[in-house]
This record gives structure tokens, C-alpha cells and sequence, in this order.
């Protein structure tokens, strides 16, 4: 669901600040999805992935978990698995040694009794010897290593190695690297290893630790998946690891994006329209009407330029607004104007992304004009988005010392209450703005939607009936009264109300409809009737409206990874982290297309891993639908 429905997202936020009310974030759908659920599905094959402000953790659909033997007789694969098991359980070495009791260990022949072993004595070894040679090394390599006699343990299995090269062998002398923190030693024995058993999971952890150590994350990452899905995601520490490796990754990724993304471009223009919808609309300040001619080469005239070109609510003119109110702070004589355009700069430079520029105009606009609350309330939501909760409070208290009597105010901090799961506070703060303007769209829907968080659903579906009533011509009402009923999985009910939604924004916003109602419209038909067709060309629809809308993206990301159509899903899903407009946002794009990348290159390097995801994958489909939208 959007912001307005959805579970409070993990802090600091994820880039959409309390001034937008109901901005539709695919990233928090996501996420809170994941947090109330537990899955969502990662590949056609059911493998679930979890998604958190941490990275991306994988599970097993529950009905694909591997179920104990009803019969004692086990078949010959069970059999050959067990067994395949137990040696990998006895041959590699443990650390540390254990004791008393458990110190006992079986007899083995002392090394020094063994013949000279090297290159040319093995050459002589007939291939019995080489094995009963190769076997009595690793046994005293084992005794070694539990000891903590690590460089005494590595002669011991190199010279088992060159009795009778092993894939338990090299990964046991890979252990003792691990043990003197010689990474690339590391990396070198357990390839090895794996090239002699590609499914030899120890040696997939050792080197993925290894990679891990030598910060070459993508790398160790491609090993913890494929351990993980040859264990069938049993071993909470390699999930762990997982979700730990694709967050940096992301991370390590997020920084290039952020170094070569363009600072001068704005979001789309469906998140900008509801951003600056977050505040009631005022009458334009006096002297600055249509009718008022004023000279383009002035600051007035500038300020009149962009204020006209924010009406027209598209890109061009979101554009236009922003490049206008730079110019009028460069003209200057902008007079009593001077707090206002400062708030529209800091305004655009925060859509933009450039947050320390934003928070210097508000400060400036702040300084000029004292009493103008607005101001106070956007410098909040920067601090909110970047992770400063106390500094965001400290300025909605400010600006209710100034004016106390402004519902703006009240509505922002019933926001903020809102995003940490203070339900109680939001919603008292959601009527005292309905109190003290009831003409206000959003403080309506947001009570409502607070209500269904609290569990009212009695109050909240009442809430979006007096809201039909009273606000027949708004297409939110009906966008967000569609999203709780899908919610509540009445998805005929919910279609009817996104069809009026996009009914009422091609009447009353022809040039510059909302894409909200369609892609939510596109959700509903995927989870009632697994409808891709459809469902795509919804989204495809809100693309060519909206080009840039992150949220369209991802979801036709998340279409084609539900069908297995997972080289188009990370195309989108890098696009999202291009659109994607805070460091915290573009880390969980980066999230999903590492995960979804990853897939792809343990299919590539691992083929015989595709068949056995495919033969986990039973009975997974069924968790699709729930990964989607409001679904639980």
C-alpha cells in the first residue's frame, strides 16, 4: 500500500518526507509487506525473499521445506544425501578443539611414521597407497588443526593434497588460512574445492567469509545464495549472511549512483504534485496575480513565473517553477516576497535531493520571516528524512509557537506520528486539523487510514464514506478507499473505486493525471486473478503518463520477477535506483536488483542449482499474490 496505508517504514525513512501525505512509495509497500509477512517471493522457483531496512533475507516457503520421512527406509538419493552429509560433518576440521570428554579422538598414525612424502615419492605410491597415505595425513592434519597448530596442519593436507588431490582436503587447509586471516589463500583452496565438488557447501561459506574479508562483496554474496539454496535454507547464519552481503553491495553501489546522478533533476511529477498537495492551497500573495503584469527580468516577475508554472503540474512545469525561483533570488527586490521564494527554492533543491542546499533556504526563510510556519514544517521533513527525528519534533513545536492555530502543522505532526506507529497521537493531531479546517482533503484520508492501522476498520470505512460524500470530485478519496479494500481482499469493490479515481483525475487534472489509481488497479488484477497481461499493461499505461515514476517501475519489476522473467526484473529494478531520490531509497532499489542479478548468476554458474530451485519451488506460486500492494 502507499505511505497512507502502510506499516510505519524502518528509520531513518526512506526518502519521502512528512510533508507527503499520501505518496504512494513502492519501497515501503515493500518493506512493510515483508515485515507483517515474512515473504515475498524472489523467484519463480519459491524462494522467498525478505525484504528489510537491512538488505534482503531469504526463506523457504513453508510448504516447500523439506518434511521428515514418514517410513524408515529412506530412498537412494536420501540416502546419498545423508551419507554425503556425515562426511562432510567427519572429515572437515572443527575449531576450537574440543575437551574433556569429548577430546577423544580416534588413533591415528603419527605423521613422522608415514614415508617421505613429496612430488616424487607419491609418483612410486601405487593408488592404494596414495589413499591410505592421503587418509592417515588428513586424519593428523584434523589432530592439528584442533590443536591450533595451524602451520604444522597446512604441511599435513598439502601433502594429502599430493597423495590424492580432495575437495575436503583443500577446504580443511583453507580452514587453517581462515584461522592466520590469509584470505587470498583462502579464496585459492576452496575454489579448488569447489571445482572438484561444485555443491561442497563449507567450501562455498569459507570463501564467501574470504571474499567477504577481502571486501569483494558481490563475489561472496553469489557464494552464501548458492550455499543457501543447496541447503535449502536451513542454516540461519548463510541467510544471514545474505541479507548482511546485499546491503553492501547496495551500499557499495548506491555511493556511484549518488556521485553520477544529475543534482538538477527532479522526481516525477507525480511525487512532486503530492509533496506540494501536503499543504492546503492559499490565494496567491497580493500583487502576484495573472492580471498583475510584471516584468520577467525582475525577482516579482520571476516569482509570478514560477507560481504559474507549479499549476500546470507536469514535469515541464515543475521544471520551469524551480528554474524561476532561482532567478528570482538573483534579481532580488523581491521585498516582503523574499521569506516565500527562499521556501520555494529550499522546496525544489529538497525535491532534487540537494538537502544541506534545501535546509540553508529554510534557515534564510526562517530568519527573514519568523511567523511563516510553513517553513518550519519543511525544514522538519528534511530532518525527518534524514534520520533526525528530534530536530524534526523541535521545528513542528516551533512553528506551533508561532501560530498555534495553523491545522498545516498539526497535520505534519500527525505524519510524523504516523511513520513511528503512533497511531494514538496521529490521529488526535489528524481531527485537531480536520478541527481547525475541515476543507482539507488529506487530513480526512489520513484519519482515516490511521483508524484502520488502530484496527477500527468500523470507523475507517465510515471515515472514507463521509469522504465520498463530502469530496465526490477529489480522486484521492477514492484512490486510498480502493487501497483498504483491497487490503481487505474485496477486490471488486476496490477496482470500482480506482476506475473512479482515474474517472475523477481525467476530469479535473486531464495534463497531469496521478498514475496512482492505475498501478494500484494493476496490483488488484494481479492478486485476484494473477492477471500479468493485464496488469503490465496497466503499469505500461502509467509509464507513458509518468516516465519517471519510481513506483510504476518497481512494480513491473516485481510482475516480471513473479513470472520468471527475471533478466527484464533487474532492468527495472535498476531503473528504480536511478529514479530512486534519497541515498536510503536508491540502497533498496539496489536491494531487490542485487538479489535478482544474484539469481540470475548462480543459474549461470550453477545450472544443476535451476533444477533444484525449481523442484523447492512446489506449492510457492501461491505466495505470489500477497507480495503485491496491501496483500497480507
Amino acid at each position: 500500500m502507499s505511505r497512507a496505508a502502510a506499516a510505519p517504514p524502518p528509520m531513518p525513512p526512506l526518502g519521502k518526507p512528512i510533508a507527503v501525505p499520501v505518496q504512494s512509495s513502492v519501497w515501503d509497500r515493500f518493506t512493510n509487506w515483508a515485515a507483517e509477512n515474512k515473504a515475498l517471493v524472489y523467484t519463480i522457483a519459491g524462494v522467498a525473499v525478505v525484504v528489510s531496512s537491512a538488505g534482503v533475507v531469504y526463506y523457504l516457503n513453508a510448504d516447500a521445506k523439506p518434511k521428515p520421512a514418514a517410513q524408515p527406509k529412506l530412498s537412494k538419493k536420501e540416502k546419498r544425501k545423508r551419507k554425503d552429509a556425515e562426511r562432510q560433518a567427519e572429515s572437515s576440521p572443527k575449531s576450537p578443539a574440543p575437551t574433556g570428554e569429548q577430546a577423544k579422538a580416534p588413533t591415528v598414525e603419527p605423521a613422522d611414521e608415514l614415508p617421505e612424502i613429496n612430488e616424487t615419492t607419491v609418483a612410486t605410491f601405487t593408488d592404494e597407497q596414495r589413499k591410505e597415505y592421503a587418509l592417515k595425513l588428513k586424519n593428523a592434519g584434523n589432530k592439528a588443526y584442533g590443536s591450533k597448530e595451524y602451520p604444522q596442519a597446512i604441511d599435513l593436507y598439502t601433502k594429502a593434497i599430493l597423495c590424492k588431490p580432495d575437495s575436503i582436503f583443500y577446504s580443511n587447509r583453507a580452514a587453517c588460512y581462515n584461522a592466520l586471516s590469509a584470505w587470498e589463500k583462502v579464496v585459492e583452496d576452496t575454489t579448488a574445492a569447489i571445482n572438484l565438488d561444485p555443491t561442497y557447501i563449507k567450501a562455498l561459506n569459507r570463501r564467501a567469509n574470504a571474499y567477504e574479508h577481502l571486501s569483494q562483496f558481490s563475489e561472496s554474496l553469489l557464494d552464501y545464495t548458492a550455499s543457501c539454496i543447496i541447503d535449502e535454507f536451513r542454516t540461519e547464519s548463510s541467510t544471514n549472511a545474505v541479507e548482511r552481503l546485499l546491503k553492501k553491495v547496495a551500499e557499495q553501489k548506491a555511493e556511484e549512483i549518488i556521485k553520477s546522478k544529475d543534482p538538477k533533476k527532479l522526481p516525477s511529477p507525480t511525487f512532486v504534485s503530492n509533496y506540494i498537495q501536503s499543504f492546503r492551497s492559499k490565494p496567491r500573495p497580493k500583487g502576484l496575480e495573472d492580471d498583475v503584469d510584471l516584468s520577467e527580468s525582475t525577482g516579482k516577475g520571476q516569482l509570478q513565473i514560477g507560481l504559474q508554472a507549479m499549476e500546470k503540474k507536469t514535469h515541464e512545469g515543475y521544471e520551469e517553477a524551480a528554474n524561476a525561483f532561482e532567478k528570482a533570488l538573483e534579481y532580488g527586490d523581491l521585498d516582503e516576497h523574499e521569506a516565500l521564494v527562499y521556501n520555494l527554492r529550499g522546496t525544489f533543491r529538497n525535491l532534487r535531493g540537494s538537502h544541506e542546499q534545501a535546509l540553508q533556504d529554510m534557515d534564510k526563510s526562517i530568519e527573514l520571516d519568523p511567523a511563516y510556519t510553513q517553513s518550519y514544517v519543511k525544514r522538519a521533513s528534511m530532518h525527518l528524512e534524514m534520520g533526525d527525528r528530534d530536530s524534526a519534533a523541535a521545528d513542528l513545536e516551533q512553528a506551533l509557537k508561532q501560530n498555534d492555530g495553523d491545522p498545516d502543522v498539526y497535520y505534519h505532526r500527525a505524519q510524523l506520528h504516523f511513520i513511528h506507529g503512533e497511531f494514538q497521537d496521529a490521529a488526535k493531531d489528524y481531527q485537531k486539523s480536520i478541527d481547525l479546517d475541515s476543507s482539507f482533503i488529506f487530513s480526512h484520508i489520513q484519519l482515516g487510514v490511521t483508524q484502520y492501522k488502530m484496527g477500527s476498520v468500523a470507523s475507517s470505512m465510515a471515515t472514507f464514506r463521509r469522504c465520498v460524500k463530502n469530496f465526490e470530485k477529489v480522486p484521492d478519496v477514492y484512490n486510498y478507499y480502493g487501497e483498504l479494500l483491497l487490503d481487505q481482499n474485496q477486490y471488486d469493490e476496490a477496482i470500482q473505486k480506482f476506475d473512479k479515481a482515474m474517472e475523477m483525475e481525467k476530469q479535473t487534472k486531464p495534463m497531469a493525471m496521478n498514475v496512482l489509481p492505475l498501478i494500484n488497479k494493476a496490483l488488484t488484477i494481479f492478486q485476484q486473478k494473477a492477471d500479468f497481461s493485464e496488469a503490465e499493461k496497466l503499469c505500461e499505461k502509467a509509464l507513458i503518463i509518468d516516465p519517471e515514476c519510481d513506483i510504476a517501475v518497481a512494480t513491473m519489476a516485481q510482475l516480471f520477477l513473479q513470472q520468471g522473467k527475471i533478466t527484464e526484473a533487474l532492468k527495472y529494478f535498476e531503473r528504480a535506483a536511478e529514479l530512486a531520490r534519497t541515498p536510503g531509497e536508491i540502497v533498496n532499489a539496489l536491494s531487490y536488483a542485487e538479489a535478482t542479478r544474484t539469481q540470475i548468476q548462480v543459474q549461470e554458474k550453477y545450472p544443476q542449482l535451476a533444477a533444484k530451485l525449481q523442484g523447492m519451488g512446489a506449492g510457492a506460486a501461491g505466495m505470489g499474490a500477497g507480495a503485491f500492494g496491501a496483500g497480507r
